[in-house]
């Protein structure tokens, strides 16, 4: 590899776009951001599951495991 000055550049970077141009970017625009943030897409926010039923069953597992160690103890 040859060596290069520090003001020398043996290559020439290639600037590609990030994304498709025919997106329009909802950022860029005061109505269409709106739009976009009012928009009811399903796959967007997906439904929030409820939490109750695993962490009853946690407790329960938990208060099983709890009556086995202390019966096993008792023996």
């Amino acid at each position: 590899m040859p060596q290069t000055s520090v003001g020398e550049v043996s290559r020439v970077a290639k600037v590609i776009p990030m994304s498709d141009p025919q997106q329009i970017d909802p950022a860029g625009n005061t109505q269409a951001f709106r739009a976009f943030a009012q928009r009811k897409d399903p796959e967007a926010a997906p439904e929030k599951r409820s939490l109750a039923l695993p962490i009853t069953a946690a407790v329960v597992v938990a208060v099983l495991v709890v009556v086995a160690v202390v019966a096993y103890l008792m023996l």
